[in-house]
């Protein structure tokens, strides 16, 4: 199924599954009856028991939403322990967007490696971003402290528009690095079409919640929001290792 009409059913789920509870005995079957409904097409990849009594975290895809043992009210948002002030969730965002960044594979991936690496950073970038491209004219930088840096493709504007298609191209050209930084510095790019990752790329940014760029996930799947100068982002993952 499309991973905008998983979006668009997920916000529609919960009316659709509150009107319905399962008297099952089983949790696990409890909430795929009940998801079934909705997501046919689409069953959870992952039920397993949150903190909270009587409540489920289930994984469908990359996205993470919290439904009921019974099967009847759905959620989605953080756990947050009031006590502790930790949000219990990211815990198991940061595990699924590694997953999600290595079914992608680097081979779809253009990247600048350190010649020392010590950290590897994977960033949804767009190619008209203003500060994607003021990341990427400090690459020499980050490089230099030790960060890997691999992108994927993320064109705001959507598919089908501009970037999209300078996206695109510089992904068929033979020299991708050097294409990507020509298009970061505003020059054109001849129109190319191939086989390319774009598409998948933008579609898994935007089921991961990403909605700007650059967007930075770390090692440990951590994700940064923005654009980070080269020492702080090192300072921060060293303090994340």
């Amino acid at each position: 199924m499309n991973r905008r009409l998983i979006s668009a059913a997920l916000l529609l789920l919960c009316n659709a599954v509150c009107m319905t509870a399962f008297a099952a005995p089983d949790t696990d079957e409890a909430i795929r009856k009940s998801l079934h409904r909705v997501l046919p097409a689409t069953p959870p990849d992952k039920i397993t028991a949150s903190p909270v009594a009587g409540l489920s975290e289930v994984q469908i895809g990359p996205r993470l939403i919290y439904v009921t043992n019974d099967g009847k009210y759905l959620f989605q948002g953080s756990l947050i322990d009031l006590e502790t002030r930790e949000d219990i969730s990211e815990n198991s965002r940061k595990a699924i967007r590694i997953a999600a960044i290595n079914g992608i594979g680097e081979e779809n991936m253009i990247v600048f490696p350190a010649k020392n690496p010590r950290h590897t950073i994977t960033v949804f970038t767009d190619v008209d971003c203003g500060y994607c491209r003021k990341l990427h004219s400090e690459m020499d930088q980050y490089n230099e402290q030790g960060i890997t840096v691999r992108y994927l493709f993320y064109p705001r504007s959507g598919i089908n528009t501009p970037s999209y298609y300078t996206a695109v191209s510089v992904w068929c050209e033979e020299d991708r690095r050097k294409a990507i930084t020509d298009a970061k510095l505003g020059k054109a790019v001849p129109r190319k079409d191939c086989p390319n990752p774009v598409k998948d790329e933008y579609e898994l940014g935007q089921s991961l919640g990403i909605r700007g760029t650059p967007a930075i996930i770390l090692d440990d799947g951590d994700l940064l929001p923005g654009y980070i100068p080269p020492e702080q982002l090192a300072r921060a993952l060293d303090a994340s290792t």
